[in-house]
């Protein structure tokens, strides 16, 4: 069996999770609370693979520290995944770190936004989105 490594975004504690548990909803080992909804997780190449083939349907922000419309961005993912965390799992990459999953998907601008359902790319979008936009973006695609 092979497992990833999520670290919980409540206590930042790192947690090993069997990939085939992913779908139950996994609880922090510290903190117990829910290691996948409610805040986004921070996506490495180790973990990213098992987080969009967990069968859950999952939202990417790839992003960057300097990108401006990033960071004005980064307030609204956050907000979401508080708000559809219970039906959507939310992801940041941060393509300064993680260049192999950048080249991977051929990010050429950021914010790109990607929904990813069984592993597959159901939806993208370039760019950074009001909170409004934003949401009904989600409603529709997810």
């Amino acid at each position: 069996m092979t497992s990833t490594i999520i670290r919980c975004p409540h206590c930042a504690a790192n947690n090993r999770i069997d990939n085939q548990k992913l779908v139950d909803h996994p609880k922090c080992g510290k903190c117990k609370k829910s290691l996948l909804f409610g805040a986004p997780i921070e996506a490495t190449q180790d973990n990213f693979n098992a987080l969009i083939h967990s069968g859950l349907t999952v939202v990417v922000d790839f992003w960057a520290s300097w990108c401006g419309p990033c960071m004005q961005f980064a307030p609204t993912f956050k907000a979401a995944a508080a708000e559809f965390g219970q039906k959507v799992v939310f992801v940041k990459v941060n393509t300064e770190e993680q260049t192999a999953l950048s080249s991977e998907y051929r990010i050429r601008s950021i914010p790109t936004l990607m929904i990813f359902q069984s592993g597959a790319i159901r939806q993208q979008l370039a760019g950074a989105l009001p909170p409004s936009q934003f949401n009904q973006w989600l409603a529709q695609n997810s």
